[in-house]
């Protein structure tokens, strides 16, 4: 990969990690500003729904944040867009779609059929 294609990843990854960090920021905030005494228990059920559909959310962002970071790193060391399996090129297709990802399609798929047939 030349230099200009890694800038543009890290500047994707960047840009990617400002945005999640940003939204767990608005999450606390509003978390913190509600009003959650409600005269209604149905209302107060409802608050307590969204906030754990909110939450989890959240969780799978800070699991995001840290194969972000992670892709970052590898940026950084000159191993980004290596599969991690066969050692061959990701494809910038590919990199675009799912720029976290560290397996080229084939060891992907190859992955993918090992999970489901121990699944059978």
């Amino acid at each position: 990969m030349n230099k200009k294609q890694l800038e543009f990843f890290k500047e994707l990854l960047s840009k990617r990690l400002e945005d999640l960090a940003g939204g767990a920021r608005e999450t606390v905030d509003e978390m913190n500003d509600e009003d959650d005494t409600f005269p209604d228990p149905n209302d107060r059920a409802t608050l307590e729904s969204d906030r754990n559909f909110v939450l989890r959310i959240r969780d799978r962002e800070r699991k995001l944040i840290a194969k972000v970071e992670q892709a970052l790193e590898r940026v950084e060391k000159g191993t980004f867009g290596i599969c991690e399996d066969c050692g061959e090129d990701i494809s910038e297709g590919r990199l675009k779609a799912r720029p976290v990802t560290t397996l080229c399609i084939n060891c992907k798929q190859e992955q993918e059929q090992r999970e489901k047939t121990r699944k059978e």
